[in-house]
């Protein structure tokens, strides 16, 4: 998630927005699937870029809860509107539907994002005020896989991030 996050620090500066990372544990290695939190925290990333405004914040944090581990992306964007709240992880759903809206994108994104946590028997939720930002919590079950190799394919996977964060970013690009 650090590495993840880090990889996208210089354009989400060149933004004008603020990224901080803070964890209360150096390293924890979960049974996960890499590929699935990558896509999860590019997709949650992309969107608090997205509707963060320059000179806003983007704080991701981790931390252990419980049996879990949880993991935060808060912004300080625009927030999501209380009626929207309940429908925000299905498909196709947008915040802005008007056709005058600045940020593109499918509306899937946060559907797909609930379906990875949920594969992997997390759980996602959102806290937002509408003008003060939002933030997406989410909470993984801290099971282990006892497997050298897992660490070994985690390292070949770092090699693959440039092209994947171009990709999840191709609609937020100038």
């Amino acid at each position: 998630v650090e590495d993840i996050t880090l990889s996208v620090a210089q354009y989400i500066e060149s933004r004008n927005i603020e990224l901080i990372f803070d964890t209360e544990i150096e390293e924890k290695i979960i049974a996960c699937d890499p590929d699935k939190i990558e896509r999860m925290m590019l997709n949650l990333l992309s969107n608090a870029i997205k509707y963060t405004p320059a000179g806003g914040q983007i704080l991701v944090k981790i931390y252990i809860k419980a049996d879990n581990l949880i993991i935060s992306v808060r912004d300080t964007g625009v927030g999501i509107p209380e009626e929207m709240k309940l429908m925000i992880f299905d498909r196709f759903v947008q915040v802005d539907r008007t056709s005058s809206r600045v940020n593109e994108g499918s509306g899937i994104g946060l559907s797909i994002v609930k379906g990875l946590v949920e594969l992997h028997d997390g759980s996602i939720y959102l806290e937002s005020e509408l003008g003060k930002g939002t933030e997406f919590i989410i909470e993984l079950p801290d099971r282990q896989i006892n497997c050298e190799y897992m660490k070994e394919a985690a390292v070949a996977k770092d090699q693959q991030h440039v092209e994947k964060i171009s990709i999840e970013f191709s609609d937020i690009y100038d």
